[in-house]
């Protein structure tokens, strides 16, 4: 017997039970059919596998446009690895309900428009809710225990399925920072997961964001809405780059800037707060900067904190595998195509594009995030 009254075989037997549902995911209807088990948070303790035993589980963070896919990609070359994206798992306030009907031009758009997480479709559902809260089997329990039980058990389920059929080692998903609570909810659900925080200069974010964004406009089928005054300006500077920057026109709206700017700052800040604190030694930062100055060194620490082979010849190739050059078609770093996804690749893109009212813009809203990251904040370079 246990000190809570159970038999600890029956423990064993439910933990052992869903450990084969996470390794394999076609177990799930077998383990149903022998009569299914109840998983309370007692249950849940003997599988989190938080001393590191189980399928080794990561997460690669960061604001957008921060290098988040350059990263995943290498990872994803690296022979033990397998890494994806975006699997929105995370983010239990991340609903967009003008997403669910949303008519695109293109089908392959229209499937990357998640109305919600993971996290906010399970536990924000009002009959899941309910049932859990007037089941038999777990009327008596706290029901949002269950709630994230039910998303951690649902993201294992995902990320384990593509790992079996991979051959690989260890899973990752590439998880953008949708919000400042991100990290504290991968702390909160897998305590035991890695994090890989990747940073970027926020005003170089900024730059590459606003010409993403400039592809997935409403007028052209996609999903961005912007004010013609901001359609007009992406117009120009396609139809003539450099006529554009001779004008010293901003790329942005003062608005746009201003909320991109405040995002930035204040979700780069929470993930590195609630990482240290929340996960300790599995939590890590790389600087996009860092990555392009020395990218088999940066490559092969992030290898080396994951546990995975870090050999120079393995970090080598996974590096050459996913170079600019590679990635972009034939281009070379430092040159443009303002409509591709591998656009430029280069640091200090901001200090040419910005306008002396961005640069005060930005330090206003992030001037303090700049500085807790070591970036420069440039007042003498207006």
């Amino acid at each position: 017997m246990t000190s809570g009254g159970r038999p600890s075989s029956r423990k064993s037997r439910i933990t052992r039970g869903v450990k084969t549902v996470v390794r394999d995911p076609k177990a799930v209807s077998r383990l149903w059919r022998r009569g299914g088990v109840a998983l309370s948070a007692w249950d849940l303790s003997g599988f989190r596998d938080t001393d590191g035993s189980g399928t080794p589980i990561f997460f690669v963070v960061g604001f957008p446009k921060s290098g988040t896919t350059w990263l995943m990609e290498t990872l994803d070359a690296h022979p033990e690895v397998l890494c994806r994206g975006e699997g929105r798992f995370f983010d239990r306030s991340m609903r967009r309900e003008h997403f669910k009907d949303m008519q695109t031009s293109a089908e392959t758009t229209k499937q990357l428009l998640q109305p919600s997480s993971l996290y906010n479709a399970l536990a924000e559902d009002e009959y899941l809710r309910m049932w859990v809260e007037r089941s038999v089997w777990s009327r008596d329990d706290e029901p949002e225990e269950h709630l994230k039980n039910l998303t951690r058990m649902a993201t294992e389920y995902f990320l384990t399925a593509k790992l079996s059929a991979s051959g690989k080692r260890m899973a990752g998903d590439k998880t953008p920072l949708s919000s400042d609570t991100v990290v504290a909810e991968i702390a909160d659900l897998f305590p035991e997961a890695k994090v890989i925080h990747l940073v970027r200069d926020g005003r170089d974010a900024a730059v590459s964001l606003i010409h993403h964004n400039w592809k997935r406009t409403s007028d052209r089928g996609g999903v961005r809405r912007f004010a013609r005054e901001e359609t007009e300006k992406r117009d120009r500077y396609w139809n003539d780059p450099s006529s554009f920057g001779a004008t010293g026109e901003s790329l942005f709206t003062e608005k746009r800037l201003r909320h991109m700017a405040g995002i930035w700052g204040s979700r780069v800040e929470a993930a590195r707060r609630d990482g240290r604190r929340l996960l300790g030694d599995n939590y890590t930062e790389l600087r996009y900067e860092d990555l392009l100055r020395r990218p088999e060194q940066e490559f092969g620490r992030v290898f080396s904190f994951l546990g995975a082979d870090d050999a120079p010849k393995t970090v080598r190739r996974c590096a050459a595998a996913t170079s600019f050059e590679r990635r972009s078609g034939g281009r070379q770093r430092g040159q443009e195509d303002s409509r591709s996804g591998v656009r430029k690749g280069v640091a200090g893109d901001w200090k040419g594009a910005f306008t002396e009212r961005d640069r005060k813009v930005f330090l206003e809203e992030a001037g303090s995030a700049l500085a807790d990251f070591g970036y420069e904040r440039g007042e003498d370079q207006a």
